[in-house]
């Protein structure tokens, strides 16, 4: 069970980073507030930045490496698991995913700019 809410912590995070920048474009065309809110950025980049330093230095996801300790290498069993996981996880190449972690990364740093968040207004 508890392979599953790492599954899904996981699954959270993928959501947050590859929806995060479609969203913040989108968001930033329409008007939406939310999408300059500083600390989401800031979050946002971090998580992708912290995904594309891992890869580039060799280190597999930590949260990749827990699940598959609490599976024991074990296949999911139920139907969502199974989805989830063929979802997140793909038999490519490293490089492939370094590649593709780096230039998101770099596309993201560079929305901070193009779409620049706000600082926050305290009184």
């Amino acid at each position: 069970m508890l392979a599953d809410v790492v599954l899904a912590v996981h699954l959270a995070i993928v959501t947050f980073i590859t929806a995060g920048l479609p969203l913040i474009w989108i968001g930033a065309a329409r008007g939406w507030s939310w999408v300059r809110i500083r600390w989401l950025r800031a979050l946002h980049l971090g998580a992708i930045g912290f995904v594309a330093l891992e890869s580039l230095v060799g280190i597999a996801c930590p949260l990749t490496v827990w699940e598959a300790a609490l599976r024991q290498r074990r296949s999911p069993e139920g139907f969502i698991q199974q989805w989830v996981e063929r979802a997140l996880y793909y038999d490519l190449p490293l490089w492939m995913f370094t590649l593709a972690y780096t230039v998101f990364a770099a596309a993201v740093a560079a929305t901070w700019w193009a779409v620049p968040p706000q600082r926050s207004r305290r009184a």
